[in-house]
């Protein structure tokens, strides 16, 4: 199965953002994109989920036009977790992870044994099984990032697509993610998934998609892409290169 755009023209109402871009994900692959604030990353993310129509070209799912098919539909194929959330309502943790179950019901009906068994499984894989029963709106906001990893994960989606999802972790569930991401690559599911740390893309994904004022000017293989040369003109500022016994760039700081 793949995700794809074509000549896809992005933005808003009276704004164009990026224009020309061609980008797929398969099952199976992960890519991460990369570019500075104010690229056209986010709305990049938010038209591929159908959540922006695209101004011009067009976006497909598994070779049919995304726009034939409904919300549910594409909630059963494509989880989206955004890059931050705010708590509104003081839902247990357990059931925000349950409401990735809704796709597969309705958002009245009661979850089943198998739904909380999802689930609880769901918060066992992310480390928060003992917040199962604290409000959401009561834990810290990387906890709250983990829970909506959880959720995305409990809709049992083909692709998942994540911003920024290691902005509010620390080090240690960076890490964490950054796993998960490359383990849910493995079982077959397609993640791509936005970062400013070139280091977190060449650690987990496939390819590197690299935006710059709503142009690609880069696509292919994190070991070819994710240079010196690029990133430097990706994000307009010199960067300093940890090298490996090899010499090989092993690691990207700025300045």
């Amino acid at each position: 199965m793949m995700l794809s755009a074509h000549d896809l023209t992005i933005g808003y109402r009276n704004r164009v953002v990026g224009s020309g871009l061609e980008i797929s994900l398969k099952s199976g692959e992960i890519v991460a994109l990369l570019g500075p604030n104010g690229s056209g990353k986010t709305t990049l993310l938010k038209t591929l989920l159908g959540l922006l129509p695209p101004i011009d070209g067009e976006v497909r799912l598994a070779g049919r036009p995304l726009a034939g098919y409904s919300a549910r539909e594409r909630a059963k194929r494509i989880a989206y977790v955004p890059q931050s959330h705010s708590a509104t309502f003081a839902f247990m943790v357990e059931t925000v992870v349950l409401m990735g179950r809704t796709a597969h019901g309705t958002l009245f009906s009661r979850p089943s044994a198998a739904d909380r068994a999802l689930a609880a499984r769901m918060l066992k894989r992310f480390g928060i099984a003992h917040l199962a029963n604290r409000p959401y709106t009561e834990i810290s906001g990387g906890e709250r990032q983990l829970t909506l990893l959880a959720r995305a994960l409990a809709q049992e989606p083909q692709f998942v697509v994540l911003d920024e999802p290691t902005a509010s972790l620390d080090f240690g569930n960076q890490g964490r993610v950054l796993h998960e991401i490359r383990a849910l690559g493995a079982s077959g599911h397609g993640v791509l998934f936005t970062t400013h740390d070139p280091n977190h893309a060449k650690r987990a994904a496939d390819r590197a998609f690299l935006l710059r004022q709503g142009k690609c000017i880069a696509d292919g293989d994190v070991r070819t892409v994710l240079n010196r040369t690029q990133l430097e003109a990706l994000y307009g500022t010199k960067l300093s290169v940890v090298q490996d016994s090899d010499g090989d760039e092993s690691a990207f700081l700025p300045g």
